[in-house]
């Protein structure tokens, strides 16, 4: 009996199956290669503001140290479990190996709705979950990084805490952390305008000007809001977003840094406007150039993907699309094309090593040399993925995929099976 289980790792273990399949994996090679190294499970208890104790389950999974340590996000959010957990981690595990970083995958995450603390209360959980996972972590062991419901303040916490527990500053345990705290300039810039730089990469390949183009963005946090602003000042007119409280949709366009601003202040997109209001799951599949989903896993079915009017689907989140409707996409043709989300949404994972690499040498570098730096690598991924896919004649999550997991497993076989 695993202790992984639920929809997203399924489905991770299905795109996993598929990938094995298409490389001719030996089956002697596949559960090394695709189960978690190390998985933990913790508790974390709280006391609440009006004096009570709250008790909250945390989790972290390291998917594999062949390559370096492992990197990834910390996710706090009611729907956190092991089994979504270890997808993520394995996910970032090929998004690491594609771009070509030295790391494994790992994520974390606190099962909380985070709207029911106090600034406070949040800032206790965070420091317990980074207590509870010191023996665990570490620069060479297992770098965190921020995700759904975590943000720079959560970080600089976790680093405070590990750092008061070595007795000095060790900013490189983190990723994404304030300036102020040793982070890097334009981390959390990096991931919405990797999204948008690809956007710009693919509208080249089917010769689609991005001047005048209409965008839609599902999610509206810290990747989508950067997106639909970057897009935005490349021409685009962003016709639809949404998050958790609100969805909007005007094909005449939406005034995005208004949006923005508003997101800044009331931390949702809720109360904007009563105007343009629309299903969620309605926006998914109103006409549009850009797709991009930004939000949570799972969210472009079998039946949302054959309704798509898009051109291209650039997933901004982790594992938007299902093997379903990866299935009616590839059908589709050239109907749509797919940026998968360990390409797509890469950006943020690469400025993440920049910031681990300057911690560690003390040398930090400007905000124009990270972009560049980062430019480099996004490009040389989404080449290689073209020219594997057009090789091949496979999808791009095909392509993607494959060239992540078999990096990952060369590395394997030439280090081999310890004793």
């Amino acid at each position: 009996m695993s202790v992984y289980s639920g929809p997203v790792f399924d489905m991770a273990r299905q795109q996993f199956d598929g990938i094995a399949d298409y490389l001719d994996i030996d089956i002697k090679h596949r559960d090394r290669l695709f189960l978690p190294k190390r998985a933990i499970a913790v508790t974390c208890p709280i006391h609440r503001d009006d004096g009570s104790v709250a008790v909250f389950q945390g989790y972290r999974v390291q998917h594999h140290l062949s390559c370096g340590p492992t990197k990834g996000g910390t996710r706090f959010a009611a729907s956190v479990d092991m089994g979504e957990v270890a997808a993520l981690a394995v996910w970032m595990s090929w998004k690491c190996a594609l771009t070509g970083l030295p790391y494994g995958g790992g994520k974390g995450g606190i099962a909380v709705d985070t709207t029911t603390l106090s600034p406070r209360e949040l800032e206790a959980l965070s420091r317990r979950y980074m207590q509870e996972m010191i023996p665990f972590v570490g620069p060479d062991i297992d770098v965190m990084a921020p995700d759904v419901g975590t943000n720079e303040q959560v970080m600089a916490w976790f680093m405070d805490t590990y750092s008061v527990h070595h007795g000095h500053a060790v900013p490189q345990i983190v990723t994404g952390k304030p300036l102020a705290a040793g982070g890097t300039a334009g981390r959390r810039e990096a991931t919405g305008r990797g999204v948008v730089h690809l956007i710009g990469r693919a509208a080249e390949e089917i010769a689609m000007p991005l001047l005048g183009a209409t965008a839609i963005v599902q999610g509206f946090g810290n990747v989508g809001s950067v997106a639909a602003l970057e897009l935005a000042q490349r021409g685009v007119r962003v016709v639809g977003v949404s998050d958790h409280s609100a969805c909007y949709y005007d094909p005449a366009g939406l005034p995005v840094a208004e949006l923005d601003a508003h997101v800044r202040e009331h931390r949702c997109l809720a109360g904007f406007t009563t105007q343009c209001t629309i299903d969620p799951q309605a926006l998914l599949v109103q006409p549009c150039d850009i797709l991009v989903p930004a939000a949570l896993e799972r969210v472009i079915d079998a039946d949302t993907a054959a309704r798509l009017q898009c051109r291209i689907l650039a997933e901004g989140a982790n594992g938007p699309t299902t093997p379903d409707a990866d299935r009616v996409l590839r059908e589709r043709g050239d109907d749509v094309f797919v940026i998968p989300d360990i390409l797509c949404n890469s950006g943020g994972v690469v400025v993440s090593y920049f910031e681990w690499v300057q911690g560690i040498q003390k040398i930090f570098w400007e905000e124009d040399e990270v972009n560049r730096r980062l430019l480099v690598i996004l490009d040389r991924a989404f080449d290689q993925v073209i020219a594997r896919a057009r090789r091949d004649r496979v999808g791009h999550r095909t392509a993607a995929l494959a060239i992540g997991v078999d990096r990952v497993l060369q590395t394997k076989i030439s280090r081999g099976l310890f004793p």
